[in-house]
């Protein structure tokens, strides 16, 4: 079994069991809903309450999460009990050094896209059943980040695995109304919730005007009707990256994939203008795979 001093994992999509777990244990350590870090040199670990927990099957229990290796103490307490507090404690830490990703995000609200009575503004992914979760605000910041300068008004973005609409939602307000934004999700009661989601948040007049969408559907063949995309964002892991997602990829897009199986990487994949592909690693991290609505809901 793995040292769980040895990782940090945070961000995830998905929730496996094991996970689920994990993260009630750290309710009932009084941690504030994630797992916290602990700096000791030359490495980071987990707070020794985790040093001796002994955990199955390691393997499953970190599905859908990003890997942080050099991170400073990342601790998001319940005192934090409003948007704007979550960004600039994000901006604090340095996770968020993008005026405009803080101004997005300070502008969708993410209570809106997580269940009632959860801790909206803690740093930790959050279950929102049909075995999927929201991802922690961290790692939308870092994905948007990386995607921004293909998150320009007028261009399109496709969010596959678009879960609660969290993120679609940003990538509609920066592409704004005469752009297009569009979810994919293959599983139809998240696909209503989040519209319903979005109808309460400010990217309420997209969504009325069509310039924002949420379909359900397989999103490893991606959305034809989107594409060319200026900007791909894929939150499962797939074996490979899917060719339907490369051939809808604008010349001059990106696309942020996690792509492994036992060790992934998260991609940045770059379309370039002659239509060759350059790819580089940007975390290591640790996803449930890009699969079918059915085996999500057979729990993988």
């Amino acid at each position: 079994m793995m040292n769980l001093s040895t990782v940090i994992a945070y961000g995830c999509r998905y929730c496996a069991p094991q996970l689920k777990q994990l993260l009630n244990y750290t309710t009932f350590l009084c941690l504030p809903h994630h797992l916290h870090l602990q700096r000791r040199s030359p490495s980071f670990t987990f707070y020794s309450s985790f040093n001796n927990l002994k955990l199955p099957n390691f393997n499953l229990l970190l599905t859908g999460n990003s890997l942080f290796f050099r991170m400073e103490r990342f601790r998001t307490g319940s005192g934090i009990n409003k948007n704007k507090q979550m960004v600039e404690h994000l901006q604090r830490y340095g996770v968020i050094s993008s005026k405009k990703v803080a101004e997005v995000m300070e502008t969708i609200d993410r209570a809106l896209f997580v269940p009632d009575g959860t801790l909206a503004y803690v740093d930790s992914p959050m279950a929102i059943g049909y075995n999927a979760t929201i991802s922690a605000p961290h790692m939308h910041a870092m994905c948007l980040q990386l995607l921004e300068e293909n998150l320009q008004p007028g261009m399109h973005a496709l969010d596959v695995g678009s879960g609660t609409g969290y993120l679609t939602a940003c990538f509609a307000i920066m592409v704004g109304p005469r752009g297009r934004a569009i979810g994919v999700e293959h599983i139809p009661e998240l696909v209503a919730s989040s519209i319903k989601n979005i109808e309460k948040s400010a990217a309420a007049p997209l969504l009325k005007e069509g310039s924002l969408s949420v379909h359900a559907g397989d999103g490893r063949q991606g959305w034809p009707d989107c594409a060319p995309c200026d900007a791909i964002h894929v939150g499962a892991a797939a074996a490979e990256i899917p060719q339907p997602l490369l051939d809808q990829l604008k010349p001059g897009g990106r696309m942020v994939i996690p792509v492994g199986d036992i060790f992934q990487d998260l991609k940045v994949v770059d379309k370039n203008l002659d239509g060759s592909i350059s790819i580089r690693n940007e975390t290591s991290v640790r996803y449930v795979p890009l699969t079918s609505r059915d085996a999500q809901l057979r729990g993988y």
